[in-house]
């Protein structure tokens, strides 16, 4: 290995069935860095995370450990510290009805003479851990006491104290407010200063900037590349993320020549609406017939501006008018009588029943709407069902196959259908065409521009730019938990993506 690099992992393939999740990626880890590993949704971060930590049993590669002859392969976490490699997660993987100081030594107390726990040698030894590393906690207290922050800082000096050679952090700030993450940096600094190699997980290109030294891109299961931090701006690292190289953007189709419906009555109106820990206070406004984009990188803020519009996770802040005219919205049912339907982004999550049938998941928006004591008569269910499957072209063996029987494309046509039924006057599609068909993409495409003809409103959220820009004639540029921007006029791919990143000129 080379001097002063205490990781790499070369030529890792790792393949779930009928999924080639890493193909031939490598990674490098120096001592004392602090290395970001970037990469949307599916780019392998995760699968490359637990190829190393023990989890994930990859087909070829090799991975080296600095003070280790040979490659080592690590069958479990415990493998995996055994050799120095410890990972703290997003949500803390301890004992909150512990102390600090138990937790900090599960699993391994000193012992005294007579075989019985040595608490008094194990609370001086916590003690002056915490010290070390500047965390001003009383070690005799219960975890729980303490704020989500100090219990991952808690859990990262637990590593530290395991000999660990490289920290991986995945998502660590995910659920920390500003200060909180300034707290846990100031720790990350530290122990770069001592040494220890960092693997720092998250989709916060601020934070990324802020602390890390290296960034590594991963992209569809491929390796990007490895850049110093200075030598890659915001808008390239957004590029490589993306798949996307802005010295050659394609021109798409209908960029700029779509119909103005701003002089159309308003249909949403949003002041400074806001969820606590997912999204920041935000204005938006969107007209009757009118397709607005909402366009950033996974973690962004999208889908959590979707769900505080219509109520899945209730405004703690701020006003709504839908149609003009103020109203709450504190839970989907309410949206749903307002004339909302939403297309979530993780259709089998949130989406389909798998073991009901066609017909049953395309009433059971209706039918919530109407209630319980209200029930769609069978023939009207079949007719329904009938007309919608028709009218989306839906490939089913027949209305009362079993949804997850179908593809991927006619499942999300599927809900899709669901909401059509319930005849909506706006419509939120997160993701409406993720994991499908190009035919079946474009035919959702059309639709949603059919939809807006017809005088329907649409929040359009998608990865995937170019297909907003042929659909949407506005859009709202998210960022960490916040709207940063909105595009009418100049919306392309080089202005969104720019937008996205920072706003930075080329360099």
């Amino acid at each position: 290995m080379e001097d002063g690099v205490v990781l790499t992992a070369r030529g890792i393939t790792m393949t779930f069935p009928g999924v080639k999740a890493l193909e031939n990626v490598d990674f490098t880890l120096r001592r004392g860095e602090i290395h970001a590993l970037m990469g949307e949704n599916g780019a392998g971060k995760s699968t490359l995370i637990k190829c190393l930590t023990g989890i994930n049993d990859f087909e070829a590669g090799e991975i080296h450990i600095e003070g280790i002859s040979g490659p080592v392969k690590n069958h479990s976490t415990k493998d995996a510290q055994s050799v120095g490699i410890s990972t703290v997660y997003q949500e803390v993987n301890l004992c909150p009805n512990l102390s600090v100081a138990e937790n900090l030594f599960i699993g391994r107390e000193p012992m005294t003479a007579l075989h019985t726990i040595d608490r008094k040698a194990y609370v001086k030894r916590s003690q002056k851990i915490m010290d070390e590393l500047g965390i001003a906690v009383d070690v005799t207290q219960n975890l729980e006491n303490y704020s989500l922050a100090i219990q991952q800082m808690v859990a990262i000096a637990r590593a530290v104290d395991m000999d660990c050679k490289v920290l991986i952090l995945d998502e660590p700030t995910s659920s920390l407010d500003d200060e909180e993450v300034e707290k846990l940096f100031v720790l990350m600094r530290r122990l770069k200063g001592q040494g220890v190699g960092i693997i720092f997980v998250t989709h916060f290109l601020e934070q990324v900037y802020a602390v890390c030294d290296r960034i590594t891109v991963l992209r569809d299961g491929h390796f990007v590349g490895e850049y110093p931090i200075a030598e890659l701006p915001r808008v390239k690292l957004v590029a490589a993320m993306m798949g996307k190289n802005l010295d050659d953007l394609e021109e798409i189709g209908k960029e700029g020549q779509h119909k103005d419906p701003s002089a159309n009555p308003m249909m949403i109106s949003a002041k400074r609406l806001s969820h606590t820990g997912t999204i920041r206070p935000f204005d938006l406004d969107i007209h009757k017939g009118e397709v607005v984009g909402v366009a950033g990188l996974l973690g962004s803020g999208r889908s959590e501006m979707a769900r505080a519009i219509y109520g899945a996770d209730k405004a703690n802040t701020g006003t709504l008018e839908v149609n003009g005219k103020g109203v709450k919205i504190n839970q989907p049912i309410d949206a749903m009588n307002l004339g909302m339907g939403m297309l979530p982004d993780d259709r089998k999550a949130e989406g389909i029943i798998g073991d009901l049938s066609v017909r049953e998941n395309m009433i059971l928006a209706l039918q919530a709407r109407k209630g319980m004591f209200k029930p769609l008569s069978r023939a009207k269910q079949e007719e329904l069902a009938d007309q919608y499957i028709e009218l989306l072209q839906i490939k089913t063996a027949s209305k009362e196959t079993p949804v997850k029987q179908l593809s991927g494309g006619n499942q999300q046509k599927v809900i899709l259908g669901r909401w059509l039924i319930t005849q909506p006057e706006f419509l939120i599609l997160d993701e409406p065409t993720r994991g499908i068909d190009v035919g079946t993409k474009a035919e959702i495409q059309k639709l949603i521009l059919k939809l807006a003809d017809e005088g329907k409103s649409i929040l359009f959220i998608s990865s995937e730019i170019s297909e907003m820009l042929r659909t949407c004639s506005r859009m709202a540029i998210m960022r960490d938990g916040e709207k940063v921007g909105e595009l009418d006029h100049d919306l392309t791919q080089e202005s969104v993506m720019r937008t996205i990143a920072g706003g930075e000129q080329k360099s």
